[in-house]
Protein backbone atom coordinates (compact mmCIF):
# COMPACT_ATOMS: atom_id res chain seq x y z
CA UNK A 1 0.00 0.00 0.00
CA UNK A 2 1.44 3.32 -0.77
CA UNK A 3 0.44 6.20 1.27
CA UNK A 4 0.75 9.95 -0.06
CA UNK A 5 0.04 12.74 1.82
CA UNK A 6 -0.58 16.51 0.65
CA UNK A 7 0.46 19.21 1.98
CA UNK A 8 -1.56 21.52 4.42
CA UNK A 9 -2.68 24.03 1.62
CA UNK A 10 -5.45 26.23 2.15
CA UNK A 11 -4.85 28.54 -0.88
CA UNK A 12 -8.37 27.86 -2.88
CA UNK A 13 -10.00 27.28 0.19
CA UNK A 14 -10.62 30.23 2.60
CA UNK A 15 -13.93 32.05 1.92
CA UNK A 16 -14.92 30.37 -0.81
CA UNK A 17 -17.23 27.36 -1.76
CA UNK A 18 -16.04 23.71 -2.14
CA UNK A 19 -17.06 20.29 -2.47
CA UNK A 20 -15.72 18.09 0.05
CA UNK A 21 -15.55 15.20 -2.13
CA UNK A 22 -13.73 16.81 -4.87
CA UNK A 23 -10.63 18.01 -2.83
CA UNK A 24 -8.65 15.02 -2.42
CA UNK A 25 -8.22 11.72 -5.56
CA UNK A 26 -8.43 8.39 -5.70
CA UNK A 27 -5.23 7.12 -6.15
CA UNK A 28 -4.87 3.35 -7.30
CA UNK A 29 -3.43 1.45 -4.60
CA UNK A 30 -3.37 4.20 -2.21
CA UNK A 31 -4.63 5.96 0.89
CA UNK A 32 -4.27 9.47 -0.14
CA UNK A 33 -4.43 12.68 2.54
CA UNK A 34 -4.87 15.85 2.70
CA UNK A 35 -5.05 18.15 6.05
CA UNK A 36 -7.05 20.97 5.50
CA UNK A 37 -6.44 22.67 9.58
CA UNK A 38 -4.07 21.72 11.46
CA UNK A 39 -4.22 23.93 14.57
CA UNK A 40 -2.94 23.01 18.30
CA UNK A 41 -6.84 22.24 18.82
CA UNK A 42 -7.79 19.89 16.39
CA UNK A 43 -7.49 18.52 13.00
CA UNK A 44 -9.67 18.27 9.68
CA UNK A 45 -8.02 16.15 6.83
CA UNK A 46 -9.73 14.62 3.74
CA UNK A 47 -8.71 10.86 2.78
CA UNK A 48 -9.16 8.61 -0.34
CA UNK A 49 -8.88 4.80 -0.01
CA UNK A 50 -8.48 2.56 -3.12
CA UNK A 51 -10.79 -0.40 -2.73
CA UNK A 52 -8.78 -3.09 -0.36
CA UNK A 53 -6.66 -0.09 0.78
CA UNK A 54 -7.15 0.31 4.57
CA UNK A 55 -5.42 1.40 7.30
CA UNK A 56 -4.40 -1.67 10.31
CA UNK A 57 -5.35 -0.85 14.12
CA UNK A 58 -3.93 1.98 16.11
CA UNK A 59 -5.21 4.49 18.81
CA UNK A 60 -5.58 8.18 19.35
CA UNK A 61 -5.98 10.43 22.29
CA UNK A 62 -8.52 12.19 21.08
CA UNK A 63 -12.27 11.26 19.72
CA UNK A 64 -12.65 11.59 16.32
CA UNK A 65 -15.39 12.20 13.96
CA UNK A 66 -15.42 10.11 10.53
CA UNK A 67 -17.74 11.13 8.20
CA UNK A 68 -17.76 9.41 4.77
CA UNK A 69 -18.06 11.31 2.03
CA UNK A 70 -18.16 8.22 -0.95
CA UNK A 71 -18.52 4.73 -1.33
CA UNK A 72 -18.38 1.90 1.60
CA UNK A 73 -16.26 1.28 4.43
CA UNK A 74 -15.57 -0.92 7.22
CA UNK A 75 -14.53 0.73 10.68
CA UNK A 76 -13.30 -1.79 13.57
CA UNK A 77 -13.76 -0.23 17.06
CA UNK A 78 -12.72 -2.15 20.13
CA UNK A 79 -13.48 -5.12 17.96
CA UNK A 80 -16.39 -4.09 16.86
CA UNK A 81 -17.39 -4.12 13.26
CA UNK A 82 -19.34 -1.47 11.41
CA UNK A 83 -20.29 -1.02 7.84
CA UNK A 84 -20.39 2.57 6.78
CA UNK A 85 -21.88 3.92 3.62
CA UNK A 86 -22.01 7.79 1.73
CA UNK A 87 -23.81 10.41 4.30
CA UNK A 88 -23.22 8.13 7.26
CA UNK A 89 -20.89 8.97 10.24
CA UNK A 90 -19.12 7.60 13.30
CA UNK A 91 -17.30 8.68 16.50
CA UNK A 92 -14.09 6.84 16.93
CA UNK A 93 -13.45 7.03 21.09
CA UNK A 94 -10.40 8.36 22.36
CA UNK A 95 -7.96 5.64 23.32
CA UNK A 96 -9.50 2.90 21.61
CA UNK A 97 -8.20 0.52 19.18
CA UNK A 98 -9.82 1.69 15.51
CA UNK A 99 -8.70 0.00 11.89
CA UNK A 100 -10.20 1.55 8.79
CA UNK A 101 -10.83 -0.71 5.20
CA UNK A 102 -12.09 0.61 1.95
CA UNK A 103 -15.41 -2.34 1.23
CA UNK A 104 -15.33 -0.18 -2.06
CA UNK A 105 -13.16 3.26 -2.42
CA UNK A 106 -13.77 5.67 0.08
CA UNK A 107 -13.60 8.86 0.97
CA UNK A 108 -13.17 10.29 4.20
CA UNK A 109 -13.35 13.72 6.69
CA UNK A 110 -11.74 13.39 9.66
CA UNK A 111 -12.17 15.46 12.31
CA UNK A 112 -10.31 15.28 15.28
CA UNK A 113 -10.41 17.56 18.54
CA UNK A 114 -8.23 18.05 21.11
CA UNK A 115 -8.95 18.40 24.55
Amino acid sequence: MEKVEKKNSLEGLMAEVNRLVNLVEYQRGAVVSRTIIDKKTGTVTLFSFDEGQGLSEHTAPFDALVVLLDGEAEISISSKPLHLREGEMVIMPANQPHALKAVKKFKMLLIMIRS
